[in-house]
């Protein structure tokens, strides 16, 4: 390794931003190392294009088995790489899924960054490693105001955001009272043809390019009058590096400041391949949420004018290459 190579540490490295951001690292000349948990079924489509061969010597991206629910494999991980900085972007990250296990969330979620910070303190890690935590605008849920900033109070509305608030929090106290470079990323809705099956997003655009290709009759959603801040996955991972190469550590808002309900995206999703929406969506119930959030808009101001961030891809753009690419997808048979 060259003296100035810093070395990045990704936990769920196989998630969205986890496989763009070591995209990103990698083009920036970083060693990074990735954890990923143990799985009966490959779980590494994502980042499979970067893996390297762990007996090389030369390597600049490596995986490590852990789970951030397991303070030993974190805390084992952490001391033998020695990260000039952590990207804690591991969590059980679907809303809905989180009533059903809440308390696998809280575990995930909550208490996961905890273990990473009290690992860093642990290893003397302080004044070496940056932190970045991955919060989310679903701790506004019951805005309080419109948009929102980093000052707005949370009123999260789910297990999720609950345990989100949670990590937010516990950074910011081991910032101030560890002296830790530790930042929050509060991110709004951030898609990408990467986006997981499960997310209405990617269950809009699979549908798409399946009944345009006569694989799928209807598509079942639950609240279309949901109102977004969405940007791109690919913007969004750079204002986290942006984050941990400033001077001080502070917590960031992260959205484009514009707002589309669920409706939007379906109608420029079946636009796009000529077809009406309206012929294909059946509401369900079943798909809304014991607690639903409403709105959600970020005001990025801080991001933009301290972090020199601005979103480069815009809504339309974002519907219309996750159609594209579920319909490639389709086509070649790959889903």
């Amino acid at each position: 390794m060259k003296n100035n190579q810093k070395i990045a540490l990704i936990t769920g490295v196989n998630g969205q931003d986890g496989a763009y951001l070591a995209e990103l690292l990698l083009k920036k000349n970083y060693i990074v190392h990735g954890v990923k948990r143990r799985s009966s079924s490959i779980n590494t489509f994502r980042v499979d294009h970067i893996y390297q061969d762990p007996h090389e010597k030369n390597y600049k991206f490596r995986l490590h088995y852990g789970d951030i629910t397991d303070s030993s494999s974190v805390s084992s991980i952490i001391k033998k790489t020695k990260p000039d900085e952590i990207y804690n972007l591991a969590a059980q990250s679907h809303v809905a899924v989180s009533f059903e296990v809440p308390e696998y969330t809280a575990n995930a979620d909550a208490l996961g960054p905890l273990r990473i910070l009290e690992a860093i303190k642990f290893h003397k890690l302080q004044n070496k490693t940056k932190f970045y935590q991955a919060g989310t605008s679903e701790m506004f849920g019951k805005v309080q105001q419109t948009p929102q900033t980093e000052k707005t109070p949370f009123y999260p509305k789910s297990p999720y955001a609950v345990s989100k608030v949670y990590a937010h929090w516990i950074t910011k106290n081991y910032r101030e009272s560890y002296n830790m470079f530790a930042c929050n990323g509060i991110l709004f809705n951030h898609e990408s043809p990467r986006r997981g099956f499960e997310f209405v997003t990617r269950k809009i655009s699979l549908a798409v390019a399946k009944i345009k290709n006569n694989l799928q009759k209807e598509l079942r959603l639950g609240n279309l009058e949901a109102k977004r801040d969405w940007g791109h996955a690919r913007d969004y991972i750079e204002a986290m590096w942006l984050m941990l190469q400033q001077n001080d550590p502070e917590d960031y808002v992260i959205g484009t400041g514009e707002q589309h309900s669920v409706k939007e995206f379906l109608e420029i999703a079946f636009n796009h391949v000529n077809l009406n929406y309206q012929d294909y969506v059946k509401i369900d119930k079943a798909f809304f949420r014991p607690a639903e959030v409403e709105t959600l808009l970020a005001d990025p101001f801080n991001a933009k004018k301290k972090l020199k961030w601005s979103p480069k891809i815009n809504f339309e753009n974002l519907v219309k290459e996750m159609v594209e690419s579920d319909l490639k997808n389709v086509k070649d048979k790959v889903i």
